[in-house]
């Protein structure tokens, strides 16, 4: 059973933690990603779908590509942040289910078409891409999510050779800097969008 966290670990994933649009000059490592990776992949999907494909683009040369199919303010952060992260999914995860949920070896034939993979694919890598937020701020890190780009555009440019994986949403990856970021915006009461029932 878990232990509850502390209030500096609560204020660092949520609280205090903010969007960013600017960073530091620090770079991201590859050792960076991968412990990002490690955990965020420990986060719940249905049925261990494990559906989000990441691409981490930390050359120049392929945040520059990306920039160029974002739209607006998006393009200038994607430029120059030290790092970002598309967060795709593969509407063929069925593919990986006989390793992922190895105890029930014909869920892969559970979902037989693209329609009905569809909803699966694009919920469960949502959720691992909130997952990459938090296990990002629990290391340090700063994020800057957006979804202001051509998916289209995106998925020909970092997908085209994997044709059954769609875009997502796109964030950015650094150490932030404080300056960039806006006043925070108002969060509802726990009575505005809630019911007890």
């Amino acid at each position: 059973m878990g232990q509850p966290l502390n209030d500096v670990a609560l204020d660092t994933i949520f609280r205090t933690a903010r969007s960013f649009n600017g960073y530091t000059d620090t770079p991201i490592t590859q050792a960076d990603i991968e412990a990002i990776y490690d955990l965020l992949k420990m986060g719940p999907t249905s049925m261990n779908q494990q559906s989000a494909r990441f691409v981490w683009v930390l050359s120049q040369e392929n945040k520059d590509k990306l920039a160029d199919l974002a739209s607006g303010s998006n393009a200038e952060k994607i430029r120059k942040a030290p790092a970002s992260v598309i967060i795709g999914y593969d509407l063929n995860f069925t593919d990986y289910l006989p390793e992922l949920f190895p105890h029930a070896p014909e869920a892969k034939n559970w979902f037989p078409t693209e329609e009905s993979r569809r909803p699966h694919a694009f919920r469960n890598s949502t959720l691992q891409g909130g997952y990459f937020i938090m296990a990002a701020r629990a290391l340090g890190f700063d994020t800057g999510p957006m979804s202001g780009f051509d998916n289209a555009k995106v998925d020909e440019a970092f997908f085209g050779d994997q044709p059954s994986v769609r875009s997502n949403f796109i964030s950015t990856l650094g150490i932030g800097d404080p300056s960039s970021v806006h006043p925070r915006l108002p969060r509802p009461a726990f009575d505005k969008f809630n019911r007890v029932i």
